[in-house]
């Protein structure tokens, strides 16, 4: 990468990582406090917990159109700013309501589509999957120590200071874009990187894509309604004091994380991704049917490093699948897609852990979650085999006209290419590829002429 792509690369992973981690602190710690806000009921918390994930989902696409029509960093800076304030009302809220406005004010704030944009406008065609990758693994990160710095915090300044902290978090993205991340040199619209209205058709239209889709909704679903409830556990019934809940979580995620390079090697290596992500699934409702008659600490934890070890999997592999399945002039498309229904199934996971909470005991919510997942285990069973493809974008600037009008055919007859679409507006190329294929083919063909 040029010295411009890794500052683009690091300083757009931070600004996406400080907001998370601002919403992510309160997952782990708000179900234990919000008796201290007027007007409380289990459904309300749930809602409180969730709501950024309906606002998040359904705004995603407007700011995404208004950072092309008024400039990435402008509609940025605005989108943190909006999330600052919500950060905000939930901090000097006194009623359940009021913080869920703050929240659901959070989650207006939505500028993922915004920051992958600007991603794209600061890299060029052949880095560019790297710097998502990058981005990626700053919201991995950002959630695991979420987990761990929000009960410490909460436990010892209560909720308020943690809210303040998120609006400081907001603030701090601010002065990066502004003062960190380049300036584009022009902005234009990258299929890789943002979601076409026309092509929407036809990525629901991909039954398979459907099914990943539906994936994400489902974990991220039985994510935000498992962490309704489990802070309830492990302060009730498992009589762990909150201050101390963090010394449950940090070694959780690092015994968690131990799972990952296995049963990555197993599923790409070994090409035995289709077995491994039904196993991952299993796990999940292991892991849940285990919450639900876990009657000691031990057994508790096992269950949560279980959970986790197969949800670090399938947040990595269901992106990384939607990428290969989807054609790869849509990927932006089909992408922005999967992101709204994982966000939309965090704002279900909390009305859902809310009514379970309502109406039953913990046992009974666990319970549910796993028939949850069980449904979407049956679904994965008919899913088609992977194709172990990857996608390339190739920039034809270089190319005389005529010579585009031909790159399709001469890029199809090179070994390892299985699908090719060519803009000649924008001047680039995306392809499918599988690994036979040889990246000096295709700079031959480039660089010859008909």
């Amino acid at each position: 990468m040029l010295e411009t792509e890794k500052k683009a690369a690091f300083s757009l992973a931070l600004v996406y990582a400080l907001r998370m981690l601002g919403l992510f602190m309160i997952l782990p710690v708000f179900s234990l406090h919000a008796d201290d806000y007027s007007g409380a009921t289990p459904m309300l918390t749930g809602l409180a917990i969730g709501i950024y994930g309906l606002t998040q989902g359904l705004f995603q696409l407007p700011f995404g159109y208004l950072s092309d029509r008024f400039g990435r960093k402008t509609i940025i800076v605005i989108g943190l700013l909006i999330f600052c304030a919500g950060s905000m009302v939930a901090a000097e809220a006194e009623s359940i309501t009021e913080v869920i406005a703050g929240r659901a004010l959070q989650g207006l704030g939505a500028i993922a589509a915004a920051v992958m944009a600007l991603a794209a406008d600061l890299t060029r065609e052949e880095v560019r999957i790297r710097i998502m990758a990058i981005i990626g693994i700053s919201i991995g990160a950002s959630f695991m120590i979420s987990m761990v710095l929000g009960p410490v915090i909460a436990a010892e300044f209560g909720l308020r200071l943690l809210f303040w902290m998120t609006a400081a978090l907001a603030l701090l993205g601010i002065l990066v874009i502004v003062f960190i991340t380049p300036q584009p040199p022009r902005q234009g619209f990258h299929r890789d990187a943002q979601l076409s209205v026309k092509d929407i058709g036809n990525i629901l239209g991909n039954y398979e894509l459907l099914k990943l889709g539906f994936g994400v909704f489902v974990l991220h679903l039985v994510l935000a309604a498992t962490f309704v409830v489990f802070p309830l556990v492990l302060l009730q019934n498992l009589m762990v004091e909150e201050a101390l809940h963090w010394r449950t979580y940090l070694p959780v995620f690092v015994l968690s994380v131990l799972f990952l390079p296995p049963m990555i090697i197993v599923a790409e290596k070994l090409r035995k991704a289709q077995a491994v992500f039904l196993l991952a699934i299993a796990m999940l409702v292991a892991a849940e049917f285990g919450l639900a008659w876990s009657d000691s600490y031990g057994a508790a934890f096992t269950m949560l490093v279980l959970f986790f070890g197969a949800f670090n999997f399938l947040e990595a592999m269901l992106p990384a699948s939607v990428a290969r399945i989807a054609p790869a002039d849509m990927k932006g498309t089909a992408m922005g897609l999967f992101s709204s229904a994982q966000f939309l199934g965090a704002f279900c996971g909390g009305l859902v852990g809310g009514m379970l909470l309502a109406s039953g005991d913990y046992k009974t919510t666990f319970t549910v979650l796993a028939a949850i997942i069980c449904a979407w285990f049956a679904l994965a069973l008919t899913m088609k085999a992977p194709r172990y493809l990857k996608s390339k974008i190739v920039s034809l600037k270089d190319l005389e006209r005529d010579d585009i009008a031909h790159f399709v055919e001469r890029a199809t007859a090179i070994s390892g290419v299985r699908e090719v679409s060519v803009y000649e507006i924008d001047r680039v190329a995306y392809l499918k590829v599988d690994r036979s294929f040889n990246d000096g083919d295709l700079q031959i063909l480039l660089s010859s002429h008909p």
